[in-house]
């Protein structure tokens, strides 16, 4: 029996997060986790590997539709997709090579293997050559979460399938259907979009993006359908099958739909599949995730659960955060993590960036506030690189100022985001962005611009 002061299971971001940071704080620890390569769902088969291929997608249709604008002569176009893949799995393994790396520097101890609870202290490691005992003071679960699917609609692994093997295609389907409107489904259509592919995208509500400012996904949505996307909103899909030739998605209320793939994009649910939770007394909530503590602990006395398993937004770096939080809950006491400053980027070209309240629960909740925006259009760099879609938009309390939401539809959101987080985790009101100086020419002058109109006083629109 091995035993450690804190035995992570899983090494995704919250779990190799957590276990690092466990070993700077001076305790013993190991980390458990099924695949080969370490980083998890995001590294190897969702974050870094979806990103690599949107940001080749988005070179290959600058060069087709762009270049000719800026003076560039391309001749004639061609895609190499084996290449264009070859980059996207080099970057993955670049940055599992130095998870590994960072396992061996805090000196943290590897168990290859499914985990599975034998009591509150154990846990049993089973790979294709053993089964090992470990037993840890305390077990910290950071298994993720796993792609869902629709009543009736089962993954093949190769025609109707999830994220993951989207990402594998040897070949631009000519026709792919989306199913599901949120981020994944508008970051991988887009992709195949830009490559060739005709994509249709179903979504069962009556927006994209659930969860985005309703004025943002609405200005997102046109952009995407003028770049070749089409939308059915409201569409409920009943069916999906494949055959020699393609496959057959059915839509209530509607002819079926002929296409080459499908991609299921309709969310993830927690990953707690034959982990033994039952055999130590944890009963999973609604929908199976795990329910913990404002310290991460779960019913059972030094068993913790961190990212995507507990529920919230499904997102790596709230993964992190928690991961880090719990662990120095630990040992010093105290971890805090601030949900209200936790950004959200959707990708897209251009990009969807959001922290803090939409405008629509604002207005649900009742909460009195002002709201100023500023168009890239209006913006000096913007118009430099050629990109002038989008806009940002900061939604202030209307008594103190205080900063309750900023949403970017734009250029290099998600990199944009970082600042309106910061002052949001401050404390900050629209005027402290406004009287900040931003230097010019920049994407950033935007947000302070649009800290500017919340008061009426934006000076470039």
């Amino acid at each position: 029996m091995s035993q450690h002061d804190l035995v992570v299971i899983g090494a995704g971001p919250g779990g190799y997060v957590a276990a690092i940071r466990a070993a700077q704080l001076g305790l013993n620890v190991a980390c458990i986790e099924k695949e080969k390569a370490l980083g998890g769902t995001c590294l190897r088969v969702g974050c870094i590997p979806s990103k690599a291929l949107l940001e080749t997608s988005e070179k290959y249709r600058a060069a087709e539709t762009e270049f000719a604008g800026f003076g560039i002569k391309t001749g004639k176009l061609e895609l190499d997709l084996e290449k264009m893949q070859a980059h996207r799995k080099n970057v993955v393994q670049m940055l599992v090579g130095g998870i590994d790396g960072l396992f061996r520097k805090n000196k943290i101890k590897r168990y290859m293997g499914h985990a599975k609870f034998t009591g509150p202290n154990s846990l049993e490691v089973t790979n294709d050559k053993e089964t090992v005992q470990v037993e840890g003071k305390n077990i910290l679960i950071a298994t993720g979460s796993v792609p869902s699917s629709l009543p009736g609609i089962e993954f093949n692994g190769d025609k109707i399938a999830s994220s993951t093997e989207a990402l594998e295609y040897t070949d631009v389907p000519q026709h792919l259907v989306v199913i599901g409107a949120g981020y994944i489904g508008v970051e991988l259509g887009t992709v195949w979009n830009r490559l060739g592919s005709k994509v249709t995208v179903l979504e069962y509500l009556d927006r994209i993006c659930p969860g985005t400012d309703a004025e943002i996904a609405a200005e997102a949505q046109k952009v995407f359908e003028k770049q070749g996307l089409t939308f059915q909103l409201g569409a409920k899909v009943t069916a999906a099958s494949a055959n020699k030739k393609g496959c057959v998605v059915e839509v209530d209320g509607q002819d079926p739909i002929n296409c080459d793939r499908v991609l299921m994009a309709v969310g993830r649910k927690p990953n707690t599949e034959n982990l033994g939770l039952d055999t130590i007394g944890v009963e999973l909530a609604q929908r199976g995730f795990i329910p913990v503590d404002g310290s991460y602990a779960t019913s059972v006395p030094n068993v913790f659960a961190v990212g995507d398993v507990i529920g919230g937004a499904m997102l790596a770096h709230k993964a992190e955060e928690e991961g880090i939080a719990c662990v120095e809950k630990i040992v010093t006491g105290y971890g805090h993590v601030n949900y209200n400053a936790i950004p959200s980027i959707a990708y897209t070209s251009p990009e969807i960036a959001a922290v803090g309240k939409t405008e629509d629960q604002l207005l649900q909740d009742g909460v009195a506030y002002r709201k100023g925006s500023f168009p890239f259009l209006a913006n000096g760099r913007a118009r430099a690189i050629g990109h002038t879609e989008g806009r940002v938009k900061i939604l202030a309390d209307n008594t103190t100022d205080r900063l309750l939401g900023v949403h970017i539809l734009g250029p290099h959101a998600g990199d944009l985001i970082a600042e309106a987080a910061v002052a949001m985790e401050f404390g900050a009101s629209a005027e402290d962005l406004a009287r900040c100086c931003h230097a010019h020419p920049t994407l950033a002058e935007a947000v302070k611009e649009a800290a500017m109109a919340v008061d009426g006083r934006a000076i470039h629109f």
